[in-house]
């Protein structure tokens, strides 16, 4: 096993030597205490305008990238991961805050419960991270393990190894600071994708930080949720109905105690059952919005964990049979809040029903009339998965009985130096 160590730095003169230094010391512990071979270093200059490219320079056992413009904390790792050669390849931040040398901790965590990514938590004991930092890490790691059913500490921890072969799977990623808690929430998002943490020792960094708590805070926010959205639809949908139907519930519970003891709805409860009426059709909507959601993602991801007895009864709900079954269930009550006030309007020429009565009948053919659509949607979006899947059992074996192309060792070992050897070049 190779490991490709990427440093990516922004004005770092007065960290970016001790880290390399550090790191190529470490070289050893990371080879004698796990199970990597090798152990190769890029350090990528994102845009740095004072020495910290010509001090990186300086080191003749590592690669040096230089971007002549900054272009983002990710983008300076995914690069150093392009023209890195190793089997796991892994980062750690450039200020001195992290120790190269638990590297090994990691690939030997990585190795032994066969892990697809391994991050350094820097919320442990021994850790020196400024309290306001630490909260929102706290923050952060509750609302992804809260969204993800996965227990996670630290979701921007600075410091991980990746297998090389889930890259393309955990890809596209941000080029911001943002990058890790993206990957972070992309792991815990994929039931094929595993994580493992293990606490390190956190000391305070060297130099002026380039994180802005509030506004790399709202991005990092931001970022989970986009990454839940794209991921795990039906937690927000469906959380976000859960909440809408509840408090519509509350509202309701006193016009619905007026009702059974008078037998009518005082005048001045128009407002709060209209409001009531509001909130049950935004449940509704993002209900079905979860399903259509749910059944997305199914055309584009079809290897899936076993669905949950919710998805399962919402399934057999946004269908031809359970659509029909909601309406015929739901007819005679139609029947007996307008049936009367449509026959007399039919024969009298006049309504004379209480106006809540038409109200709650509107509210019911809004989400049976909502019902039926999502149902037509989700039909076919489920024709299409069905196809699509279909299309990919011939191409996976096919793809399971070509023969593998033989590279020669000495080749390989060529393009491997070639491509470190370019790295040392500065890249426009």
């Amino acid at each position: 096993m190779k490991l490709t160590i990427v440093i990516p730095a922004l004005n770092e003169e007065q960290a970016i030597g001790s880290i390399i230094e550090r790191t190529l010391a470490a070289r050893e512990t990371i080879i004698a205490d796990s199970p990597v071979e090798a152990v190769e270093i890029v350090v990528v200059s994102d845009g740095s305008t004072d020495r910290t490219p010509e001090i990186a320079a300086s080191y003749d056992e590592i690669a040096l990238i230089v971007f002549e413009k900054n272009r983002g904390y990710g983008a300076a790792i995914k690069r150093g991961f392009e023209v890195g050669t190793g089997d796991v390849v892994g980062f750690l931040d450039a200020d001195g805050t992290c120790e190269p040398a638990f590297f090994a901790t990691l690939c030997r965590e990585l190795a032994e419960c066969g892990a697809s990514v391994a991050i350094g938590s820097r919320l442990g004991p021994d850790s020196e991270m400024p309290r306001v930092r630490r909260f929102g890490n706290r923050v952060y790691a509750f609302i992804l393990s809260a969204l993800s059913n996965k227990v996670v500490t630290d979701t921007a921890s600075g410091m991980r190894v990746i297998r090389r072969d889930v890259l393309q799977q955990l890809y596209p990623l941000p080029d911001g600071l943002h990058f890790t808690p993206a990957m972070s929430a992309r792991v815990l998002m994929d039931d094929q994708l595993t994580i493992v943490e293990k606490p390190m020792c956190y000391k305070e960094r060297v130099g002026e930080s380039k994180l802005h708590v509030i506004k790399d805070g709202l991005r990092f926010f931001r970022t989970i949720f986009e990454m839940t959205l794209m991921w795990r639809p039906a937690k927000l949908f469906f959380a976000s109905a859960a909440m809408c139907l509840c408090v519509m519930m509350l509202l309701a519970a006193h016009p619905i105690e007026s009702w059974l003891r008078m037998g009518r709805f005082n005048d001045d409860m128009i407002y709060r059952l209209l409001f009531c009426s509001l909130l049950g059709s935004l449940g509704v909507s993002l209900i079905s919005m979860g399903v259509l959601a749910v059944n997305l993602h199914r055309m584009v991801n079809p290897k899936q964990s076993a669905p949950t007895f919710l998805a399962t009864i919402l399934d057999r709900l946004y269908s031809a049979p359970g659509a029909l079954a909601v309406t015929l269930l739901t007819m005679p009550g139609l029947l007996w809040l307008v049936g009367e006030g449509v026959w007399t309007r039919i024969t009298l020429g006049v309504v004379e029903l209480h106006w809540s009565r038409v109200v709650l009948a509107g509210v019911v053919v809004f989400a049976i009339a909502q019902l039926a659509l999502s149902v037509l949607l989700a039909n076919i979006m489920r024709y299409h998965a069905k196809r699509a899947n279909a299309q990919r059992q011939p191409s996976s074996l096919q793809a399971k009985s070509a023969p593998r192309p033989f590279v020669h060792a000495t080749a390989a070992n060529q393009a491997s130096s070639a491509s470190i050897e370019m790295a040392r070049q500065t890249e426009m």
